[in-house]
């Protein structure tokens, strides 16, 4: 079976802990039922996730996210190929973005329209590195 990783950003539209919690309970459920596995890092201004799974079921969940309201501005930012996954053992892990390395004002200025995949997939390597550490 083809399993690839997906790396979206987008604006959350209308932060608070209600949608958050929201969104995660949503994505748990379809992700366990689908075989997708990943993180989200969220802070007021920006979310980032990593979905990992079947290609078929990521870009379903992925076009899913389009559709949600609860998003707005999303970027595709990497999509590749992979035999392992970073967050195998997570539904949907949350990290709320504590160890982000992007400030807001990095952010609205478009510090993602400039980073490269790497950029992108390092936040969920060390982010799976520190888990690893627990």
């Amino acid at each position: 079976m083809h399993h690839v990783q997906l790396i979206y950003s987008s604006q959350p539209f209308g932060f608070d802990e209600a949608i958050l919690n929201g969104i995660l309970l949503d994505a748990r459920r379809c992700n366990n039922r689908d075989g997708i596995t990943g993180a989200l890092v969220c802070r007021r201004d920006i979310y980032l996730q990593l979905l990992e799974g079947p290609d078929a079921e990521v870009q379903s969940a992925f076009n899913r996210i389009i559709r949600d309201d609860r998003h707005v501005n999303i970027q595709k930012l990497l999509c590749r190929p992979v035999t392992d996954r970073l967050f195998a053992a997570w539904d949907m892990f949350h990290d709320p973005a504590q160890s982000f390395h992007w400030t807001g004002e990095q952010i609205s200025e478009g510090v993602l329209d400039n980073a490269n995949e790497d950029d992108v997939l390092n936040v969920f390597i060390e982010l799976a590195y520190r888990l690893d550490e627990k």
